[in-house]
């Protein structure tokens, strides 16, 4: 390990977000506090170097499951902080993260590897079985953890009881538990990426793979107490543009999914769709499969209220979007006119946040 191998940004930007934090040089400055939300950015982008370099000492498909993993921590650390640095008033951030997260993967990360594989390669070609697995299990966790609290009685409506909670919580943690295993054993090789003749990459060594693995940590936790500390200047940012609380959770949610959407992209663009596929759907149902148990454990441990129903406008994107993406993996092929219908949904989705 040599003095240039830990000169690279990946090692500089944490530690000196980390001093940042520390030194407490967080206040009302605009300057300042555009300073950290920079750092926070290259602190996210760190981590998830840090996780495809571990990922690709690991090979396929383990190597997206680190970095949906990966990523999955980074927004519940995110959301996590700021519902308890917020209390009561953050009762719908975990709603409007989740929902953000899966809008953006859904419509903006699949959409761009539609298009772009589209424009460069006309037709890519993927394992249908691959994708109608991620989608069983999306769907499923979605209804019963976005939809479903509209219609319950026990409680108010758009809300779980305690008791509800847990069960959804505990079947969302079965349904992503069973595909991971589905993933990795029972039906590996659906999702392996396709095979080229193109050279790759010798695995990193050892002590790289370890120093990547040590500072993914410390990327992440780096995230988690930047975005607790930066967050009355997001919030204070949204509010002085007139724009509703909800977009809040998207700027959490593209914060924290651009770096993996970079890489879907990259991938597609190698005509690896379905490792586009595997990183795109994998960090969806990772991210809602997840998210939800952990914001439960924190509302049920803090006596938080947690609104977790969508409403109608919202509830009818999300019907929008899942359909459009069930019909565009249905064939096991790309094309261009997918991408940019999945991306006018986005910009649907986004117009109508910040003009409901």
């Amino acid at each position: 390990m040599n003095l240039r191998f830990l000169l690279h940004w990946s090692y500089i930007f944490p530690i000196i977000s980390l001093i940042y934090y520390m030194f407490g040089i967080v206040d009302d400055d605009p300057w300042l506090a555009t300073l950290g939300s920079l750092l926070l950015i290259t602190s996210v982008l760190s981590a998830v170097h840090h996780a495809e370099v571990v990922a690709h000492k690991v090979g396929e498909p383990f190597g997206t499951i680190i970095l949906a993993i990966a990523i999955t921590v980074l927004e519940v650390g995110l959301i996590v902080s700021l519902m308890v640095a917020g209390g009561k008033e953050t009762s719908t951030l975990a709603r409007d993260t989740v929902f953000a997260a899966v809008m953006l993967i859904l419509n903006g990360i699949l959409g761009a590897c539609l298009l772009v594989g589209g424009l460069k390669f006309k037709e890519q070609f993927f394992a249908r079985s691959a994708g109608n697995m991620a989608l069983i299990g999306l769907v499923a966790i979605v209804v019963m953890t976005l939809i479903l609290p509209n219609y319950t009685t026990t409680e108010l409506s758009a809300t779980f009881s305690k008791v509800q909670l847990i069960f959804f919580s505990v079947a969302s943690l079965v349904i992503y538990s069973t595909f991971l295993m589905v993933q990795t054993v029972r039906h590996r090789n659906y999702f392996l990426p396709e095979t080229d003749d193109l050279p790759h990459a010798e695995p990193p060594p050892n002590v790289v793979s370890i120093t990547s693995l040590v500072f993914l940590i410390i990327c992440l936790g780096v995230v988690v107490v930047m975005a607790k500390a930066l967050s009355p200047s997001i919030e204070s940012v949204v509010h002085n543009l007139g724009a509703p609380q909800a977009l809040v959770g998207v700027i959490i949610a593209a914060v924290v999914l651009l770096p993996e959407g970079l890489a879907a992209i990259k991938a597609a663009r190698r005509n690896h769709f379905q490792t586009s596929l595997n990183l795109a759907l994998g960090s969806a149902i990772a991210s809602i499969g997840l998210t939800i148990p952990c914001v439960a454990v924190v509302a049920i441990l803090y006596d938080m209220p947690l609104v977790l129903g969508l409403d109608i406008k919202s509830m009818v994107l999300l019907a929008l979007s899942l359909y459009t993406v069930m019909l565009s993996l249905s064939r096991g092929k790309t094309n261009v006119l997918y991408g940019v219908v999945l991306l006018v949904n986005l910009l649907a989705y986004i117009f109508t946040v910040i003009v409901p």
